[in-house]
């Protein structure tokens, strides 16, 4: 899956393999294999530097995630947290948790903004 959605962005993006793998600073054969999904496992810094590059959110790049989505419903969620171990009353623990994350992503999109804006002037 997370395979299938980098490749896809890609092409999207007009980007080649070799040009992702270079500007995300991989190997070429290390993203062939994750595009491929023969490593279906990549370190969140691998996601990191691709999801960079291609300037989108690690959510899109791991995977669809809107309220549209048949496989991201109540009942997926209610399943997940069981799978961890969370009942749905601890979840207001973990809302600073989730705030962070927020605001770590809102962090990211003005920093590619600006960075951004600096390319355009150079």
């Amino acid at each position: 899956m997370i395979g299938d959605n980098i490749n896809r962005i890609r092409k999207e993006k007009n980007l080649t393999l070799s040009e992702l793998a270079e500007r995300a600073q991989i190997s070429k054969s290390y993203l062939s294999n994750i595009e491929r999904n023969l490593n279906d496992n990549p370190s969140i810094q691998i996601l990191e530097k691709i999801s960079k590059v291609l300037d989108v959110s690690l959510i899109t790049l791991v995977g669809n995630i809107n309220q549209n989505d048949d496989e991201y419903n109540q009942e997926s969620v209610s399943q997940t947290l069981d799978e961890l171990g969370i009942k749905k009353e601890e979840l207001i623990a973990y809302k600073p948790v989730f705030e962070f994350v927020k605001w770590k992503n809102k962090q990211k999109e003005i920093d590619n903004v600006a960075s951004n804006a600096i390319k355009k002037n150079d």
